[in-house]
């Protein structure tokens, strides 16, 4: 059979590059941006939902994490503390048979999950949602500005610029990218904070691989890591049930922010995912000596860069569960500060302990129309480290939509603290 394959030729043409209009733009499709943007669709707003990476999710998706940590509380009878989303999510994922809970630190529930099948139900969502338009694979290269209210945002595609012009902002780039590109101040920490290279094993042994003691672990990987060239001496590897298959949260690798830096860093962290499975299949032949690294996640970010806000979330706030006067959501997770290369400070708390997310460290004083969610709100490195997990990042993506919302055409300081409030309480008071 003949084919009549015909071609036509092409140039760019000079003109202005495509431009997106929305009430809201959402800079990062994390869960806080994914949080942020549903609230608002479905509040009637339009939003533009951006992201640098060609797929929805961002690191709970991309690096593989596995696990959501922050939602439920400490103690015997933990309760749930974040909603919004995260009950799709628990619920919709729980019917699939791809969630596992198990009890973490302190006896709160860290829910391991299929970041394919998170994938799935972010994509399916958002195509579901009216009124979210997408942009992937777009990179922020300028932020427009009148005074204190950003108007609109150029960006980079592999198909050539474009151009949002929007009513209001929420930040959940991870890196503050859109306010440091705005000009406005930032924070950075003074020494690294350490990201992760998650890994999946397979090939893993069941049975042997469940009588594995983690601190007998730990033991070895101080006396003996070393040796492997192995950078971090804890950390945990999450089986799943019945499976071959083991998620590993075991290594350290610096996240700078310049471009060169980061792509080494990446190449970094595949070298020590290897040297770990080395060792991992040395000194645990029964359990893991025959496994075989699966799938290799993006290079896992936790802290970089954030703002500076109207307020300084600190870690004696967190430790004494300072209750804000503007309080948007809660979470009992410890102090999980990576900030040496070796190991990770942890700082727990009690059954009853709840610290709190102020509005103002989402704020920067400087802009009207911006707010910040997920790991880039104000706070010193401890405190920002018991408040960047998945469950109060949807908090936060929460509260964004719903402050802009409340906020209009007007400030985001000025806005009705307790109206928020009320549409936010299920994330401050519900307990169930």
């Amino acid at each position: 059979m003949a084919l009549n394959l015909e071609t036509r030729i092409v140039a760019r043409q000079a003109g202005a590059p495509p431009a997106f209009t929305a009430d809201i733009a959402v800079l990062g499709a994390g869960i806080s941006g994914v949080s942020a943007a549903l609230e608002a669709a479905r509040l009637g707003r339009k939003v533009v939902l951006i992201d640098g990476a060609p797929q929805l999710g961002g690191q709970a998706v991309g690096a593989v994490i596995g696990t959501f940590c922050g939602l439920y509380s400490n103690g015997p009878n933990p309760h749930q503390v974040t909603h919004g989303i995260a009950d799709e999510i628990l619920r919709e994922l729980g019917a699939e048979g791809v969630l596992h809970p198990i009890r973490g630190r302190r006896n709160t529930i860290i829910v391991q999950y299929s970041e394919t099948a998170l994938a799935r139900w972010v994509e399916r969502t958002i195509a579901a949602t009216p009124g979210i338009d997408l942009l992937l694979g777009a990179q922020l290269i300028e932020v427009e500005r009148d005074g204190r209210r950003l108007t609109g945002l150029k960006l980079a595609t592999r198909f050539g610029p474009a151009e949002v012009k929007a009513a209001s902002f929420v930040d959940a780039s991870g890196d503050a990218a859109l306010a440091w590109q705005a000009g406005l101040a930032c924070r950075e920490p003074a020494t690294p904070i350490f990201g992760t290279q998650m890994f999946v094993l397979e090939g893993a042994d069941p049975a042997a691989l469940a009588k594995l003691d983690r601190k007998e672990l730990q033991q070895r990987l101080e006396a003996k890591g070393n040796a492997h060239g192995i950078r971090r001496h804890d950390g945990f590897l999450f089986a799943a049930p019945d499976k071959d298959t083991v998620l590993v949260n075991m290594t350290h690798v610096a996240t700078p922010l310049d471009p060169v830096g980061h792509a080494r860093a990446q190449l970094d962290g595949r070298d020590q995912a290897d040297r770990l499975l080395a060792f991992l299949r040395s000194e645990y032949p029964a359990a893991l000596g025959k496994a075989r690294i699966r799938t290799f996640g993006q290079l896992g970010i936790r802290q970089t860069r954030w703002i500076k806000g109207r307020h300084h979330l600190t870690a004696d706030e967190v430790r004494q569960g300072v209750r804000f006067s503007d309080a948007i959501g809660r979470c009992s997770w410890p102090i999980e500060l990576h900030d040496r290369p070796d190991g990770v400070h942890w700082e727990e708390f009690g059954d009853d302990h709840m610290h709190w997310i102020p509005l103002g460290s989402m704020l920067p004083p400087e802009a009207d129309n911006l707010i910040a969610a997920g790991r880039c709100i104000d706070g010193d490195p401890a405190g920002l480290a018991s408040v960047r997990v998945m469950g109060p990042c949807i908090a936060m993506g929460a509260a964004a939509a719903h402050a802009l919302d409340l906020a209009g055409a007007g400030s985001l300081h000025q806005i009705d603290i307790a109206a928020l409030q009320r549409r936010l309480h299920d994330n401050l008071e519900r307990r169930d």
